[in-house]
């Protein structure tokens, strides 16, 4: 599978759909889902720190993953934003399909 699922944190809902719509609109990903509600408990500079955040679900291709980072760094209010991306191993072959064709972005 060529697809894969990149999960980012984000402080706000506003920025969250910030970074997901252009993503989306410059056809980066295929969908992002800002969900909001999200407690974060993590360690950040010798603290043990809990935040509410938003967690962005963006679907993309894996040739994409560098640029969609790139982008998101641009855009994300953190100096250490959270993005993993996670291979798709499985799934409906026509969303797979959609996913394709939405992030097309013209490259080469």
């Amino acid at each position: 599978m060529e697809e894969v699922v990149v999960f980012v944190t984000a402080p706000s809902l506003a920025e969250g759909e910030i970074i997901g719509r252009y993503l989306v609109e410059n056809r980066l990903v295929a969908c992002a889902n800002v969900i909001p509600g999200v407690t974060s408990i993590f360690r950040w500079k010798g603290n043990i720190c809990r935040e509410a955040e938003v967690l962005l679900i963006l679907k993309t291709r894996k040739d994409l993953s560098e640029r969609v980072l790139a982008e998101i760094k641009k855009r994300h209010s953190y100096s250490v934003p959270e993005v993993i991306v996670l291979p798709i191993v499985g799934g409906s072959e026509d969303y797979l399909a959609w996913v394709r064709e939405s992030t097309q972005c013209g490259e080469l």
